[in-house]
This record gives structure tokens, sequence and C-alpha cells, in this order.
């Protein structure tokens, strides 16, 4: 998934950066839409409201001890890892501080919408860069690696099961747009990741190596009229 940097690093980078913010972008849309949340988000927006902190803030501090999980994992992050911990954070506090909540029922729809398709997007331009997964993403494929047989969805969906009733037991937002986001998020990902993937480059073939003749191989005799045509001396 990392790839190899040197392998058009501008364009990499730069849908990494782009992702990143677009995905925290959709999910201020998705909090201001007062519409129900993804379940990592209702864990988030929990938290945020039992210790006062920033939305963003709790992104952030959350992404950090997720991370250090994958320590007993034996993960590795990339590039794209430790930027997601930053990134989407400062994104969504900074969205949030530019949107009003609040508004009629058919602009929070429409916010509701917009998030959950921009969310779409900026998951395939961040997973089509092949800088590293997320944080979050990272703790299931590490703990079904450690464990083999284990299926990722089955692991996903427990923990994505308890980060929601932990959430909503502190105050987390759970609506028609949870129902939403799980049914779509999936489709809409991988709708856009042809179009923003990234592919590695291609390994030319080794050259074949030219036959040499065996040590003690005869040369050929001539062939032709001069076949066999010895040298005469008068």
């Amino acid at each position: 998934m990392i790839g190899n940097l040197r392998h058009r690093p501008v364009r990499r980078l730069t849908q990494l950066f782009v992702g990143l913010s677009l995905y925290g972008i959709s999910m201020a849309l998705m909090i201001r839409s007062g519409l129900g949340l993804n379940p990592w988000d209702v864990f988030h927006q929990g938290l945020a409201q039992l210790t006062g902190l920033t939305m963003g803030t709790v992104v952030i501090a959350v992404g950090v001890l997720v991370l250090l999980a994958w320590i007993p994992l034996r993960q590795r992050p990339g590039i794209g890892t430790l930027a997601n911990v930053v990134v989407v954070g400062l994104a969504v506090d900074a969205t949030l501080a530019l949107l009003p909540p609040g508004g009629p029922l058919a602009a929070r729809i429409a916010l509701l919408v917009g998030g959950i398709v921009g969310n779409g997007a900026a998951t395939a331009l961040y997973l089509g860069a092949r800088l590293g997964p997320g944080p979050r993403d990272g703790l299931m494929t590490g703990f079904v690696a450690r464990r083999p047989g284990r299926s990722l969805r089955l692991v996903r969906t427990l923990i994505e099961i308890a980060v929601l009733a932990v959430g909503a037991l502190l105050g987390g937002t759970i609506g028609i747009g949870t129902i939403a986001y799980a049914l779509t998020i999936g489709p809409l990902a991988q709708l856009f990741l042809p179009i923003f993937d990234v592919p590695e480059p291609t390994r030319s073939p080794a050259p074949r190596p030219e036959p040499t003749p065996d040590r003690g191989e005869s040369t050929p005799e001539p062939s032709g009229p001069t076949a066999g045509r010895s040298t005469a001396t008068s």
C-alpha cells in the first residue's frame, strides 16, 4: 500500500493532502447536517462533548492513540498515515468554524449528501495515492494480519459497532445519515477509486542473456563448395 514515493511524487503527495483535506471538510458537512455521522465520528463527537475539546482536536488525539496501538500489531505507518492523523482534524475544525449550524431541512439534507459523496471521493483520493492507510483502517488490517483466518469485514464491523455504541452513550449523533453512510460509502469509494488510483510502476523484464558456446565445443566445419578442400603445395 505504501509504495515507492519516487514514482510520481508530486501527484501522489498533492492527491494525498487534497484527499485528507476533503475528508475533514466532508466530516464537517455531515456534522452540520445534524442527521447522523459515521461510527467513528459519532465516537469523536461524543468525546468532544464530554471533554469540551474541538472535534478536530479529538480526531487528532484519537488518531495518535490508535496509531500507538499499531506497535504491538507490528504495523508500519506510511507518510499518508501520519498526515492523516493531523490534516483531517485541522480541516474539520477549519470548516466547522466557517459553516454555521442549523438551517432548513432541505439544506441539511444537501449537507449530508455532499458530506457522504465528498467522503467517498476523499477516501479514493488518499487510498489511490498509495502512501499508507489511515490509522483506524491500519488497526483493523493489523489485527487480522496477526490472527490469520479472521474476517476483515467481521473485525471492522465489531470495532465500528463498539465505537458507535460508546459514541452514542456519550451523546454523538446517530440518525438517517449513519445508515446512509454505511450503505453508500463502499460503492462511492469504488466508483471514484479507478479515477484517482496511481498504479505502481511496471518493472521491465530482465534481458535474456546471449547464448555462449560451452567450453570445448568444437567450431563447426565449413559447408559449401569449399568444404573439405585442402591446400596443396607444389
